[in-house]
């Protein structure tokens, strides 16, 4: 859990999860002048905590040393 994999692993899903969700309520049809702000980064925060924890639980599941569930397909020989 602690290699640096891991945590770059970890980082990256977080940050692009804070970005796809604040991009999803700038998408919501309200003008930018418009927008709730403080509610526009809870909601990114929120998301970005949820995908945190998500990949914390992940420890062990998939790839080892990643924040990854999902464990890479068997890789196949040419014949």
């Amino acid at each position: 859990m602690l290699s640096k994999a891991f945590w770059k692993d970890l980082a990256e899903r977080a940050i692009k999860t804070f970005a796809q969700a604040l991009l999803a309520v700038l998408a919501v049809g309200v003008p930018i002048w418009d927008l709730d702000w403080a509610s526009a980064m809870g909601i990114a925060a929120t998301a970005t905590l949820i995908s945190v924890l998500s990949s914390v639980a992940s420890i062990g599941v998939g790839v080892q040393g990643t924040a990854s569930v999902v464990s890479l397909p068997a890789r196949h020989r040419k014949e």
